[in-house]
């Protein structure tokens, strides 16, 4: 596989400016500051002696290969960011839209946002979800049908903001 070819197969990742930041942020953290407290964590474990059984020196090394593998993450993921412009459309559903949807329970209220920024818990959803993706393009009073893995339901867009 040249080069390109694996750049074709690498997905945009939708970030808002929030979130945009709050990557970066992150980023800046860990290759700062943790960084340094792991190392230091390690370099205390090894005073301790035989590392073979020394819980701490694994606890540390392990917390280190996380953050690094974190780190590598976030890099690729500023890297093939691709921010949601603030202000968008009203017409239609676009990433950084909040939809207000009803659904066979009632109504409910998601935003749209990248896979990154997705939490279901704060009502942020990806554009890439089952519903997300349903959604995404669907004008206001329009009903679009959702297929899971387990049911298809229906759910009518109520308002864009």
């Amino acid at each position: 596989m040249t080069n390109n070819d694996s750049s074709r197969n690498t997905k945009d990742v939708y970030l808002t400016s929030k979130g945009l930041l709050e990557s970066k942020e992150e980023l800046e953290y860990l290759k700062k500051t943790k960084r340094a407290q792991i190392a230091e964590k390690i370099h205390q474990a090894r005073e301790y002696g035989d590392l073979a059984e020394n819980s701490e020196y694994d606890t540390a090394m392990e917390d280190q290969a996380m953050m690094e593998s974190r780190i590598a993450q976030l890099e690729s993921i500023l890297k093939s960011a691709k921010v949601i412009a603030d202000k968008h459309t009203q017409d239609f559903v676009v990433i950084g839209s909040t939809v207000k949807i009803e659904m066979d329970d009632g109504i409910d209220e998601f935003t749209i946002v990248g896979r990154v920024e997705a939490d279901p818990s704060k009502k942020k959803i990806s554009n890439e979800s089952p519903l997300g993706s349903a959604l995404v393009g669907a004008k206001k009073g329009e009903e679009v049908e959702v297929a899971t893995p387990i049911v298809r339901y229906k759910c009518k867009v109520l308002e864009i903001k």
